[in-house]
């Protein structure tokens, strides 16, 4: 459905006419629009309460014992296993549907809880699709600990250096060298320039295998430790004559992910420069890509990592000369990312529902958003009662007009206009005096039907957080969630509603 399309408005003598010219705009258009999309969820969850996957965050000791079954060894996902000295793990957090990744720090690394909880509060700040964002931190006695997203397609050095079944073909590897440029970009951009130790490592990758920087990053690993972990042959020079990172470390750090991305390998700086002065730069390449990447693509980043791994800093680029040089190369903008790297995308199958399912569950199971809007519709806002209690006081203009704007939205609604839905239904929101489930219910409704499962399924966690044993928010977030690819998390979010749904019938049947 296009209802949620923005318009183009096209320069006749700017457009490109050629049909591959055409095409790669269309694609840079389409993510820039992603870009501010994402930001705009961003800004809107900041200020929407808690519940919501995005918004930086204080989690308990006890929270990511439960989302970790208590840091078992089966949940660590660090690549170095156990031995690695600060152990990642995957979890989840209760009455959640995403995953999440903690990072635990040793007990000594920042013994100042006031240190720790400043520098994480400001990478916390930082969001952006390129990221893989920080979305809290937890300081609890002598434990330190970070909770990030969770990326579950590995990092770049294992698609890269440990690949099975395929290597990662030349377009998605140019996709992975534009991404964390774009990520360290905006990261300097937001006064965040330092990142502590860049590697093959710290590349991620999400569920629609879309390259990430790992945030964890931004942090080093305590508090007056080293910043680079890896062989001193991949070190700035500078940082080993004086121990201290600069914006310009960083570059050199990008210029070794270039070496790796060129030519599958480790390669120290120092062997590959001089490949590049002696003008061997195809000894550089991959032989798996022999015959199936392009010359004048290649030299354009041979020619960027030389640069970046200059011996004086201020010979190397910055971040934004990074994505000016590697924009141009991002050739295949409308080829999802999972296609390229050969992962499926979906999840999981879904599971069979456990209970017998209510019409609405049923239209959820089926993903049937038509059935859906009809039963919003007939159910109107019964299930509002008892959600507010308002004061003669709070009958004020502004409370009047925020109740005609509900009420455009439910006119909108009942004819299908989603666009004008989601903008009177979000008038009401913004406002706060006054909550409603079935209000942020339709509102992601109204998302899924413009094909943006993201809002909608936060919007649908919202519903819970103001009602949360009402069985149709969980419906809604397990229709979003099914949209999101993460078939395995709707399925268990569908069940959860219809045992709700069951309780309900029980308690009323009791009653």
């Amino acid at each position: 459905m296009g209802c949620c399309q923005s318009s183009m408005l096209l320069r006749g003598r700017e457009r490109e006419t050629h049909p591959e010219k055409e095409r790669k705009r269309k694609g840079e258009e389409k993510e820039k629009e992603k870009e501010q999309a994402y930001g705009k969820q961003q800004r809107q969850s900041e200020g929407e309460g808690e519940g919501v996957d995005f918004s930086f965050s204080e989690f308990s000791l006890a929270e990511l014992k439960a989302a970790t079954n208590n840091f078992s060894s089966e949940y660590i996902v660090s690549e170095s296993g156990e031995k690695a000295p600060n152990l990642v793990y995957k979890g989840r957090l209760q009455n959640q549907s995403r995953w999440i990744a903690v990072k635990r720090f040793s007990k000594a690394a920042w013994p100042d809880p006031k240190q720790f909880v400043e520098e994480a509060s400001g990478v916390g700040k930082l969001r952006h699709p390129r990221l893989a964002n920080l979305i809290g931190y937890c300081c609890d006695g002598d434990e330190r600990l970070l909770v990030a997203e969770y990326m579950p397609n590995d990092t770049l050095a294992k698609h890269l250096f440990h690949w099975e079944t395929q290597t990662i073909e030349w377009a998605m590897r140019l996709r992975v060298a534009l991404y964390i440029a774009q990520a360290l970009h905006y990261c300097s951009s937001e006064g965040r320039p330092l990142y502590h130790d860049l590697n093959a490592y710290r590349v991620l990758f999400d569920h629609e295998g879309d390259p990430r920087l790992s945030c964890f990053g931004f942090m080093k690993n305590s508090r007056d430790g080293k910043s680079y972990s890896t062989n001193l042959a991949y070190t700035p020079p500078e940082y080993l004559r004086n121990g201290r990172v600069t914006p310009e470390s960083v570059i050199y750090s990008f210029g070794t992910v270039l070496l790796d991305l060129l030519s599958g390998k480790h390669i120290p700086p120092s062997h590959a420069l001089d490949m590049i002065q002696g003008k061997n730069n195809m000894l550089l390449m991959d032989s798996h890509l022999e015959g199936k990447f392009s010359t004048e693509e290649a030299t354009v980043v041979v020619n960027l990592a030389s640069k970046c791994l200059q011996y004086e800093p201020r010979e190397r680029p910055d971040t934004k000369d990074l994505v000016t040089t590697l924009a141009p190369l991002h050739t295949k903008p409308d080829v999802r990312s999972h296609i390229m790297l050969g992962i499926p995308k979906h999840e999981e199958a879904p599971s069979t529902p456990q209970r017998p399912l209510s019409a609405m569950g049923e239209a959820c199971s089926r993903m049937d958003l038509t059935a859906i809007h009809q039963i919003l519709v007939a159910t109107h806002y019964r299930d509002d009662e008892g959600t507010n209690e308002l004061s003669f006081q709070e009958w004020t203009q502004q409370m009047r007009d925020m109740l005609e704007a509900r009420k455009r939205g439910d006119y909108a609604f009942r004819d299908k206009d989603f666009k004008t839905a989601i903008d009177n239904y979000s008038q009401f929101i913004d406002v706060g005096t006054m909550v409603s489930p079935t209000v942020f219910a339709r509102r992601s409704l109204c998302y899924l039907l413009c094909d943006q499962p993201d809002p909608a399924l936060r919007d649908a966690m919202q519903a819970q957080c103001v009602y949360p044993d009402w069985p149709t928010a969980f419906y809604m977030q397990s229709v979003a969630l099914a949209k999101l690819d993460m078939h395995k998390d709707a399925a268990d979010m569908l069940n959860e509603a219809a045992a709700l749904e069951e309780k309900r019938q029980r308690g009323a049947r009791g009653s």
